[in-house]
């Protein structure tokens, strides 16, 4: 191990998230040499399996263009929704060789933390993640005050009504996975009673992981 790895070691899980398996053995071998626990997956469907897993990771390396259908955003931005819907805190770090303007546009509006353009330097991957892991130690420490950090994109002419039921649903869904999806310490987290948080779990479609 370097010198600058010693220098940089971290605690933090990433998964990365690559078709390519040259660009994912390097860039995983490398991060690995800087401390960084890493586990891999090729498509969709892996990709959501780790991130279901008890020991989840809690950063994400994803390249938009996976198969089947590695000429587009479809599978990436997927990765991106469902990952961001079963782990509200997760940082996502999007990495893409496609159009840069509207890869951007589509992975900041769905709440992506970061982007970046292909071809990578490995020193940029660690800016990013060190970047990334403060914003998670920050929001951590405001869920321990009683606080939350939320991500909203809401379309001016829905009006308010729309933006406070992303709101709502963001609230609770990162509420319920921050304790461990268990519904009596979301509702006390929440002033809620358990009948009122069974009652929006349903309204908006939140299940705990399988």
């Amino acid at each position: 191990m370097s010198s600058n790895a010693r220098a940089h070691p971290s605690g933090l899980h990433v998964l990365l998230v690559e078709d390519d398996p040259a660009l994912s053995g390097y860039l995983g071998a490398s991060l690995r040499d800087h401390g960084y626990r890493v586990v891999f997956a090729q498509d969709r469907i892996q990709a959501m399996a780790c991130l279901q897993r008890p020991d989840a990771p809690n950063l994400v390396l994803l390249d938009l263009g996976l198969p089947p259908q590695p000429s587009t955003m479809r599978e990436g931005l997927a990765v991106l929704d469902e990952g961001l819907r079963l782990a509200p805190a997760l940082k996502v770090l999007v990495l893409t060789g496609q159009d840069e303007s509207s890869a951007a546009h589509e992975a900041v509006r769905r709440g992506a933390f970061d982007f970046l353009l292909k071809p990578v330097t490995l020193d940029t991957v660690l800016h990013a993640l060190r970047r990334a892991e403060l914003f998670a130690r920050e929001e951590a420490s405001f869920a321990r005050s009683g606080e939350a950090r939320l991500h909203i994109t809401a379309r001016i002419g829905d009006g308010p009504k729309e933006a406070g039921a992303q709101a709502e649903e963001q609230l609770l869904r990162r509420t319920f996975a921050a304790c461990g999806h268990n519904v009596a310490e979301t509702a006390r987290q929440l002033g809620l009673a358990r009948e009122h948080v069974y009652y929006y779990l349903n309204k908006y479609g939140i299940k705990r992981p399988e």
